[in-house]
This record gives C-alpha cells, sequence and structure tokens, in this order.
C-alpha cells in the first residue's frame, strides 16, 4: 500500500489487524482506526512534513542542550551554524 500509494486495500487490512491474535498488532489497529482519515491522505498523498519535524527536533535538542547557559542571540547562532 505504501509503496504504491494506493490506500484502497486499507479498510480490509485495518479490519484484518482489529481481530488479531496478537494483542499489540491490535491495540496498534486501533490507534489507526482513531485517525484513518490521516492516515488514508498519508498513504495517497505525494507530500509530507518530515523535513519540517527533522529540523524542529534538532532546534529542541540544541535548545535543551544549552538549557539555562546562554540567552536567545547564542542559541541562534549555534542553529544558524548547525546548518
Amino acid at each position: 500500500m505504501i509503496q504504491e500509494r494506493d490506500s484502497s486495500g486499507f479498510e480490509k487490512w485495518l479490519a484484518d489487524a482489529e481481530v488479531s491474535t496478537i494483542k499489540e498488532f491490535r491495540h496498534f489497529a486501533r490507534g489507526i482506526r482513531k485517525d484513518a482519515k490521516a492516515v488514508k491522505a498519508a498513504i495517497d498523498l505525494a507530500w509530507s512534513n518530515g523535513l519540517v519535524e527533522g529540523k524542529v527536533n534538532k532546534l529542541k535538542l540544541i535548545k535543551r542542550m544549552m538549557y539555562g547557559r546562554a540567552n536567545f542571540d547564542l542559541l541562534r547562532k549555534r542553529v544558524l551554524l548547525a546548518g
């Protein structure tokens, strides 16, 4: 489904997962069911916000490393120099 970007079999897959004998798999399927519309869109659509999320994660990491040690100006310089 994901490689071909075709969500036509998504509902059947989800229904099968919800009745699986594996407890963790059933729990995972219930979580997906709560936001099935977004999951289907992620399968069908070509764009993603993964790059933005990666940049935000990197910024938060740098901020945590500097917590209580410097002001915003130094944080800004570190982020810009980190690339």
